[in-house]
């Protein structure tokens, strides 16, 4: 009884982290559109960091609760999934074109911190507040590097902005963020008492069972611009969304509190290193020809079967 109630508090907790996003974000962008700030910023910035929400604050009271395999947990396997689990499904279902920016600059740069995360987990044996600094550094100079490209590019944003009145701008703030924190600790909860139940570790559930509920937003909107022929899109906003959970997530994660990267109870090491091979593969596969095909698409799904064979054995 007490491991089904906890697979509805997960359940739960993953529909409140994701509508509680939703409405915190409406609500920001609002605010920012009465004062002003241009849409591209607003879709840069706002609603970026609306996206990676879910991950920030399971992460978050993931640690502040001890269970740090499921707070890096979430955001490796998360971004291990996006690539090669979400990506790979869409690019079976249709061909994926890839900006040229997004080719030479972005995933470039997703692979750099992969390295970053990898090689400080494995020297220092944990995220510690000097990371956070550098992962907010490296935050802000690549929102920067956006909103500077977009204006030079012209490029058209389509981040819509709703008009709301002041009441329901006030209620989705408070609202979103109350549904965002309350959906994280039952989420957490949850997740710790399946751990204990299957005799699994955390850093198992945040690998699998977390990573993917915080990351079914960018599988079903993937999936389904792949079905309706809209998919050129998909590897622009997972590769974004990857750096958002490195920089943003873990930084913000890790200037709270020291996250353990290798410990008796949850060694990332293998895992950040498939992490950075995901990234790696999804290079290779589109550096030249600029797109993401089915053969690409197959081998990332063959790919992560096997990640997740290892994760079982």
């Amino acid at each position: 009884m007490e491991i089904l109630l906890s697979i509805l508090k997960v359940a739960v907790g993953f529909v409140l982290l994701i509508k509680g996003a939703d409405f915190f974000v409406d609500g920001a962008a609002s605010v920012a559109g009465k004062l002003g700030i241009p849409q591209i910023v607003i879709g840069l910035t706002i609603v970026a960091f609306g996206t990676s929400a879910p991950e920030a604050a399971i992460s978050i009271s993931s640690a502040v609760k001890g269970s740090n395999g499921i707070s890096i947990g979430n955001v490796i396997g998360s971004n291990i999934m996006n690539i090669l689990l979400i990506l790979g499904l869409t690019a079976v279902i249709r061909t994926l074109h890839v900006k040229k920016s997004t080719a030479w600059i972005d995933i470039p740069f997703m692979i750099f911190i992969s390295v970053l995360l990898a090689v400080w987990g494995i020297f220092f044996g944990e995220l510690n507040r000097v990371a956070g600094v550098i992962f907010w550094v490296l935050l802000i100079a690549f929102i920067v590097y956006l909103i500077i490209y977009s204006k030079k590019t012209d490029t058209e944003d389509e981040t819509e902005i709703k008009d709301l009145a002041v009441w329901k701008i006030i209620l989705f703030i408070i609202g979103g963020l109350a549904a965002i924190v309350f959906g994280s600790n039952i989420t957490v909860d949850g997740a710790k008492v399946i751990a204990a139940a299957l005799g699994v570790s955390d850093r198992i559930i945040g690998l699998t069972v977390v990573a993917f509920g915080t990351s079914l937003p960018e599988l079903i909107t993937s999936v389904t611009a792949a079905r309706k022929g809209n998919a050129d899109i998909a590897v622009g906003n997972i590769v974004g969304s990857n750096i958002f959970n490195i920089l943003f997530v873990l930084g913000t994660s890790c200037l709270i509190i020291n996250l353990p990267y290798k410990s008796a109870s949850a060694n990332f090491t293998v895992d950040g290193l498939i992490g950075l091979a995901a990234a790696v593969l999804l290079w290779l596969c589109v550096f030249k020809t600029k797109k993401l095909g089915k053969a690409g698409g197959a081998v990332m799904l063959a790919g992560y079967a096997a990640y997740f064979v290892y994760l079982l054995v």
